[in-house]
């Protein structure tokens, strides 16, 4: 699956502050939106475009992928990979932005997939946005949800702020009704969550 553009990708990810998803899970990417016939997608988080072109992969053929980033030349990069892997400037909009700036001014109940790699601190956040963008029977999925650690806090352990964010998140997705959720052990772990109408489990 790792063609020249995809590879191109992955190595300037790879030596980038943001480093790109695995194969494993770009693959369950790319599945997450086939399975669910995905048009328009939000990513959290464009890197240098390596899962933006597993989704677009995966979405219909006339899928749009809007992508948030805060790094100009991680998008300018994202971009040329998106068409270099044969995907027309009409498949993908960048946003340059910080997403808590940007998400608020996308379309309530507009989205079919909300896909998060970013700032593990401000996770509990950005599942608010995704309950808000995301149609029913659309997704949320949060790459990094295995980032937690076993060890219990304590008084000879700090709590990590980015293990108690992913901690409040996966907490949410078990206990509420809002979402059918599944832990996808991949990568960093994917937790992909259904939003679906309250009291239907």
């Amino acid at each position: 699956m790792e063609d020249e553009p995809l590879a191109d990708a992955y190595e300037a990810g790879s030596r980038s502050s943001a480093p790109p998803v695995d194969a494993a899970t770009g693959t369950a990417l790319r599945f997450l939106a086939a399975s669910i016939g995905a048009r328009s997608v939000v990513e959290i988080g464009t890197g240098c475009g390596v899962s933006g072109i597993w989704l677009l992969r995966g979405m219909a053929p006339d899928g749009i992928l809007t992508t948030v980033d805060t790094n100009a030349a991680y998008q300018d990069y994202a971009r040329s990979a998106y068409s270099r892997a044969g995907f027309g400037p009409g498949r993908a909009r960048l946003i340059r932005g910080t997403a808590l700036d940007v998400l608020p001014r996308l379309t309530d109940g507009g989205y079919d997939l909300v896909f998060v790699d970013a700032d593990a601190v401000s996770y509990p956040l950005y599942m608010d946005e995704a309950l808000r963008l995301l149609r029913r029977g659309g997704m949320a999925v949060f790459n990094g949800a295995m980032v937690a650690s076993s060890e219990p806090d304590g008084p000879l352990r700090v709590p990590d702020p980015r293990e108690t964010a992913v901690r409040e998140v996966i907490r949410r997705v078990r206990e509420g009704e809002e979402f059918i959720p599944m832990l996808m052990p991949v990568g960093e772990g994917l937790l992909a969550a259904i939003h679906q109408e309250p009291g239907r489990r």
